[in-house]
């Protein structure tokens, strides 16, 4: 471990569909997960995986499906979370891919930071590289840093870190604290979430991650229901500010309880100078789904 990560593999396609879902979960699968192909290299010798795509044309009736399933207005740029699903196929791809030590599923996005250089154009033609090193150590387990970068001209225009954990053996290291977002606020406007939100993001998403979809499907992977997408009650928290953060911002969030659905959430934010603080609650309890926070880039 430690060594730099590996050139991108490029690909040609967008990688996704079923067949994306079927490799992903194969080796979460005992006695299949042992079959050449599907069987996970040790964690001890990976360094990391990266992977590519050019000409990614940012295409109109993609975004504004998007914008409508989190609440977002239609215009000529799109949201500020939007690139993350042209990242989120680079991420299932390294994480199907053999040499990546870990299953998929089973793989918890727990923290999040996006930084928008300036606001991406409808119609524009992007390059997509996402990456990841080495796994960090965390009490539960693991966590993987997903890097993507979305270029336009050989010009950054956004990136972000996705932090995923996954649980159980852990590697050597001390680990390091995870995000802090301190005073958030709490209460707020209240929201209704549909049963079926988590099948209406991932047709726009890709991500149909069987947690997301159905009560029997999240049954089968060890919750009560299905939960929202942790990506969409990011992207819905921010729409509900967008307007008033610049076009070069950066959002960070940890995410925190599951939300499952339907449900009613709480959402709250405040504004200290140039800076916002958010939340996303439990109207019952107050115990957070989210907490995040903004700042200039």
């Amino acid at each position: 471990m430690g060594g730099p990560t590996p050139a991108p593999r490029t690909l040609t396609a967008e990688p996704g569909g079923l067949t994306t879902l079927v490799r992903a979960a194969l080796p979460a699968l005992p006695g299949v997960n042992r079959l050449p192909g599907i069987r996970k290299r040790p964690a001890s010798d990976f360094d990391g995986l990266a992977c590519s795509r050019t000409d990614v044309v940012v295409a109109r009736e993609r975004v504004d499906a998007y914008a409508a399933v989190c609440g977002f207005p239609r215009k000529d740029v799109t949201p500020v979370t939007y690139p993350h699903l042209l990242a989120f196929p680079l991420h299932m791809a390294i994480m199907s891919d053999p040499a990546f030590p870990y299953p998929a599923i089973g793989m918890v996005h727990v923290e999040n930071a996006i930084t928008a250089h300036r606001p991406v154009g409808v119609g524009e033609t992007l390059d997509v590289t996402a990456a990841v090193g080495a796994p960090r150590p965390h009490a539960r387990g693991v966590l993987l840093d997903f890097v993507t970068t979305v270029t336009a001209g050989g010009e950054v225009a956004w990136e972000s870190t996705s932090t995923y954990l996954r649980r159980g053996r852990s590697v050597e290291g001390e680990p390091a604290p995870g995000m802090t977002i301190a005073g958030a606020p709490s209460g707020g406007i209240e929201w209704r979430l549909p049963a079926d939100l988590g099948r209406r993001y991932a047709a726009v998403s890709g991500d149909a991650n069987p947690i997301h979809l159905y009560p029997l499907t999240a049954r089968a992977l060890g919750f009560p229901r299905q939960i929202a997408h942790g990506m969409w009650t990011l992207a819905r928290s921010v729409a509900a500010i967008e307007n008033r953060l610049p076009d070069a911002v950066t959002v960070e969030v940890a995410f925190k309880k599951p939300v499952l659905l339907p449900a009613t959430v709480a959402f709250a934010a405040r504004q200290d100078d140039d800076r916002w603080s958010f939340a996303m609650t439990s109207p019952k309890d107050g115990s957070p789904h989210l907490l995040g926070r903004t700042s200039p880039a």
